[in-house]
């Protein structure tokens, strides 16, 4: 996908702020206010002040629409609930640099709680992967046991797992197991 390193880091946010959620994985990480620090931290989200009980709950309300986003059944439910979720979001485009990182653009506006800022910049980098016609690279993960959420980078939109490592290989050994018994 010819996106700049911006773009990939926000579906990278994004993904990993979806598979957070207890409709993925059976229970919340984003469980309280240290949670949602390290999650700040490990994305490295600029900009964020202190963080408050009210932020966890807004971020928890983006997540939840995010993930109907991904799981949504057609491009057109898609882009319904990416503008819904994007009406609600104050955006304001400006160029930076920051952090060692080359010039890129920062969609959310500068007195922005967290929940904006990441729906701002999240969801915008959704739009551009909708507008690119590549609504088919959200996926969920094909493991029957895995509900996690990620997008599909690879050159012929064939990933099927959310991590080879894991899923995939595990599904892969359970294939070869099955024909061997067969």
């Amino acid at each position: 996908m010819p996106f700049g390193h911006d773009m990939v880091h926000s579906l990278a946010t994004v993904v990993e702020l979806v598979n957070t959620s207890p409709a993925v994985n059976g229970t919340d990480e984003l469980g309280d206010l240290h949670d949602l620090q390290a999650f700040v931290e490990s994305r490295q989200v600029s900009g964020v002040g202190t963080l408050t009980p009210r932020d966890l709950g807004q971020v928890r309300l983006v997540r939840e629409a995010f993930h109907r986003v991904f799981t949504a059944p057609d491009q057109a439910t898609a882009v319904r609930l990416l503008n819904s979720l994007l009406a609600e979001t104050k955006i304001t485009p400006r160029l930076t640099e920051h952090d060692g990182h080359p010039l890129h653009i920062h969609y959310f506006a500068p007195d922005a709680t967290l929940a904006e800022h990441v729906a701002a910049d999240c969801g915008v980098a959704l739009a551009h992967l909708l507008v690119e016609g590549e609504w088919e690279r959200l996926r969920t993960c094909a493991a029957p046991d895995c509900q996690r959420v990620f997008v599909d980078e690879s050159r012929n939109r064939s990933r099927v797992y959310c991590d080879s490592r894991t899923c995939g290989n595990r599904m892969h050994v359970a294939a070869y197991r099955a024909r061997r018994r067969a």
